[in-house]
């Protein structure tokens, strides 16, 4: 395989020039200063930027498609109807003031590498023997509306399209309303095609503190996530006695606590984090209602993980009786762990060691898109540095010549299904 790689990765060629002068373009629907970016799934900004994405993709020649939960699909329909389905891309759904790279550099790299292969195909006379899928996922980050990795998640059959138009966000509009909002709620039907390549940055300091440029994932974290809400009594924080109080907000605390107790008893291989509080009524002079948590435990060893979630719900019981409010636990979420395709992983690595590159093994540690859909299809999440290891914040940063290798191994790991159909068979 690798000697095919090398007489067929330097075929098509990156413009790499164009590559950034999209990232820029995209960067312009919810950037703010400083590197910042705002465009939450299904907000007007990511209506903008999905409305820019339709109008490339069909300029490109691809047919445009919708699903009802708004995942974006680019056709490339060119290899005949028999032809294996490569898919890739990302998400171009942000955190709130997070970085511009984490999803939309994926989406962008697709687009790259897409249309690096149409024009090695119009040079080359070759006959295409693959069709190629440029994808955008609604709702992979799951900041605005819970759980993540929705739009994948209904691909894949992980979850049905009424729970996930069903969920609403803080201001209680529902995930159905938002996508109508914007003009994507669309009818097509799910697309499962028979290999999917997503390029990430990595979003870690793995790969910049070794030295490498590449790096692919073989195996994800499984994740289980809990809201849980302390529910107290409201009053004034001033003439209310002490021992009186009934505060919503000390329960929280002290369970905030613990959960990082949670992680520091079990050592590296369990990570756990409190990253939303919403309280209740939320008045600096009065004692609070009601506070919910977003809480997340993620391992790579279902075991730990088990034992984690057990401690969690005896520490929510013990939280409550120490502040003498009650608890409740209103939503969980679980992802399990698992491996991504052993066949794609051993592409990368051919592809990458044909430009010069050794490949690095990384965890997903994070939800990808890719995750959900290795239920159904072969996947594989490929990765190039970030700088200092930033993600989900304005400083989130990959070079511009990272960023273009990446696309370039990409392209040649596209490209051998274009000229030699699945090889993943052979």
């Amino acid at each position: 395989m690798l000697e095919s790689v090398r007489k067929t990765a330097a075929r098509p060629v990156v413009d790499g020039e164009a590559h950034n002068r999209l990232m820029q373009e995209v960067s312009a629907f919810g950037g703010g200063p400083d590197g910042a970016m705002t465009r939450l799934t299904l907000s007007k900004e990511d209506g903008q930027a999905r409305d820019w994405l339709a109008e490339w993709m069909r300029k490109a020649g691809l047919r445009v498609e919708v699903d009802a939960i708004g995942n974006m699909y680019g056709f490339l329909d060119w290899a005949g109807p028999d032809a294996p389905a490569i898919m890739t891309g990302s998400h171009i759904d942000s955190q709130p003031n997070g970085g511009r790279f984490d999803g939309a550099y994926g989406v962008i790299a697709a687009c790259s590498a897409v249309e690096a292969i149409q024009k090695a195909v119009a040079e080359t006379g070759v006959r295409p023997k693959a069709n190629f899928i440029i994808v955008n996922w609604t709702n992979e980050e799951g900041a605005r509306f819970q759980p993540s990795l929705l739009g994948s998640g209904v691909n894949s059959g992980e979850h049905t399209l009424e729970f996930a138009l069903s969920r609403k966000d803080g201001n209680g509009v529902s995930v159905a309303e938002a996508l109508r909002a914007i003009g994507y709620d669309g009818s097509y039907g799910k697309v499962i095609p028979d290999a999917l390549i997503e390029l990430h940055i990595e979003g870690g300091p793995t790969l910049e503190k070794s030295g490498k440029r590449f790096a692919a994932i073989d195996r994800y974290w499984g994740a289980t996530k809990y809201r849980v809400a302390f529910v107290g009594r409201q009053a004034h924080t001033g003439p209310t006695p002490m021992a009186e109080r009934r505060d919503a907000l000390l329960g929280a605390a002290y369970l905030i606590a613990d959960i990082r107790a949670i992680a520091d008893e079990a050592g590296v291989e369990l990570h756990t984090s409190v990253g939303r509080l919403e309280v209740y009524p939320n008045s600096p002079n009065v004692v609070p209602a009601e506070a919910v948590l977003s809480i997340e435990l993620r391992s790579a060893d279902p075991q730990i993980l088990e034992a984690a979630e057990e401690k969690l719900k005896a520490r929510i019981a013990t939280a409550a009786g120490r502040a003498g409010i009650q608890a409740e636990i209103r939503q969980i979420d679980r992802r399990k762990a698992g491996a991504l395709d052993a066949g794609l992983y051993k592409l990368a690595e051919e592809v990458a060691a044909a430009f010069g590159e050794e490949t690095a093994w990384l965890d997903s540690i994070g939800g990808h898109d890719s995750i959900s859909m290795a239920a159904v299809t072969k996947a594989i999440v490929i990765n190039v540095p970030s700088v200092g290891g930033v993600i989900h914040h304005p400083n989130e940063f990959t070079t511009p010549e990272d960023r273009v290798f990446g696309v370039e191994v990409l392209t040649a790991m596209l490209w051998r299904f274009c000229v030699d159909g699945n090889v993943l068979e052979v």
